[in-house]
């Protein structure tokens, strides 16, 4: 198993958030209440985020400390 290193996580972090804004754009909250796959799709992408954030070492989250990481609690949001 390879070890995936913080800018690769961070990259993961960045693709998945332009997916979600992508998937998002032009659309209403009727439109997210009704369109089942619409709204599967950005929960995957909070998701990503979330696992990603998650294992962003203490030294990158020290060096970049101006960043609100919430890596505890995430999940909530899907939940």
């Amino acid at each position: 198993m390879s070890k995936i290193d913080d800018l690769t996580r961070l990259l993961h972090m960045r693709d998945a958030a332009s997916e979600a804004i992508n998937f998002a754009a032009s659309q209403s909250r009727e439109i997210l209440n009704s369109n089942r796959m619409l709204t599967l799709a950005l929960v995957k992408e909070i998701e990503i985020i979330g696992e990603a954030a998650g294992r962003i070492s203490s030294e990158c989250r020290a060096k970049y400390s101006q960043v609100p990481w919430v890596t505890n609690h995430w999940n909530a949001i899907i939940v």
